[in-house]
């Protein structure tokens, strides 16, 4: 699926083709059974926890509306502060989410057919205005509900420990100089990015 996209990497950058070749094939595929609402709220559920923990709180969240696979921006917005914290939510994660239902109502946060037709800078611009919803989120939500293939989230740690570890450096590449590096891995940042998350792991399974 993505051989045009890892011989580009290869042929422009050695030092990620070994990488690569350690790997193996890459199998990002992007998610489709979430809507961008639905992905955002999940989203902004998981900051600063483990997966298991943010997990445990959203089905907390999702029992409180019993009739619901998920709950409506409606649903979000009817309810009060104190339930959605009684179930696990912080103050600010509260406040985020209500803001995604108000946005969402609003038109703000696009359908998924409305959102496939954006570019990611339309997108970044538009989803960044939500109350707790910054550019990592959104470049999580292009890589990995979109599939967009060219995106770089410079801030994130695992891209950046994982560029450490590929490339031999004892510090963390600052955010400039990752994104000037991987000007040579356009038009697939995303699929380097993948890879340097893989590098992390230090097994090709």
């Amino acid at each position: 699926m993505h051989e045009e996209a890892i011989e580009h990497l290869s042929k422009s950058d050695r030092v990620l083709a070994r990488l690569i070749r350690k790997v193996g094939p890459c199998r990002l595929n992007p998610h489709n059974d979430h809507t961008p609402f639905r992905w955002i709220v999940r989203s902004v559920a998981h900051q600063q926890l483990n997966g298991a923990a943010a997990e445990t709180i959203l089905q907390r969240v999702k029992a409180l509306y019993p009739r619901r696979k998920f709950p409506t921006p409606e649903d979000l917005l009817a309810t009060p502060d104190e339930r959605l914290r009684g179930a696990g939510l912080s103050r600010a994660k509260t406040a985020s989410i209500k803001d995604i239902a108000a946005k969402a109502l609003a038109g703000v946060i696009p359908a998924t057919h409305a959102i496939r037709k954006m570019s990611d800078a339309e997108i970044l611009e538009r989803l960044t205005t939500i109350r707790g919803v910054g550019p990592w989120t959104v470049e999580m939500l292009l890589i990995f509900k979109l599939g967009r293939l060219d995106v770089l989230p410079v801030t994130d740690y695992g891209v950046r420990k994982g560029f450490a570890v590929t490339y031999k450096r004892d510090d963390l590449p600052r955010p400039a100089e990752l994104r000037e590096h991987g000007e040579r891995w356009r038009p697939y940042r995303s699929i380097a990015s993948w890879y340097l998350w893989r590098a992390l792991e230090g097994t090709a399974d």
